[in-house]
């Protein structure tokens, strides 16, 4: 069990649900279509073991569900839900960050291509002036839900 969950701050909070090693990577092939377990496991080169129980986590996380799509013998199939949907975009940051700072031999594996038919590197921008939300131009502020303990001390202190 890790502390993440004990802290009151929606970083850790998230980083319990999504951070262990090999989750983003499920995650990115649960968005690619990779969606059966024999084919997860193959894909990842990862053990059984230690991918049904990320699965599982995820899945009693609500970030993943579990679905039949044979009867006999029962087997599932596992596909993003809302929530995992939700968090595409913090893995396609995630990529821009990796193709940026630490891209294997020959290039970026993989390029995105919007709806709109046009490829981009992803970029965090402000929903009201459109301008960029970076390190240099966004700050934190004491939200609602800002109270003393691990992990939120700056914010419950009144940074």
């Amino acid at each position: 069990m890790n502390r993440f969950g004990d802290m009151h701050c929606s970083i850790a909070q998230a980083v319990g649900v999504v951070g262990e090693p090999w989750t983003p990577l499920i995650l990115r092939d649960l968005f690619l279509g990779v969606r059966r377990f024999d084919d997860l496991a193959e894909d990842l080169g990862i053990s059984r073991n230690l991918l049904t129980r990320r699965l599982e986590h995820l899945v009693a996380a609500g970030v993943v569900e579990r679905l039949p799509y044979q009867e006999r013998p029962v087997r599932f199939e596992y596909v993003l839900s809302e929530a995992g949907r939700d968090i595409v975009p913090a893995l396609f940051t995630l990529m821009a960050w990796g193709d940026r700072w630490a891209t294997p031999p020959g290039g970026p594996p993989a390029l995105l291509v919007h709806s709109c038919g046009e490829q981009f590197t992803p970029v965090v921008t402000c929903p009201h002036c459109g301008g960029e939300a970076d390190a240099e131009s966004v700050r934190a502020v004491r939200g609602p839900g800002a109270a003393q303990g691990p992990g939120t001390m700056v914010l419950a202190a009144g940074a």
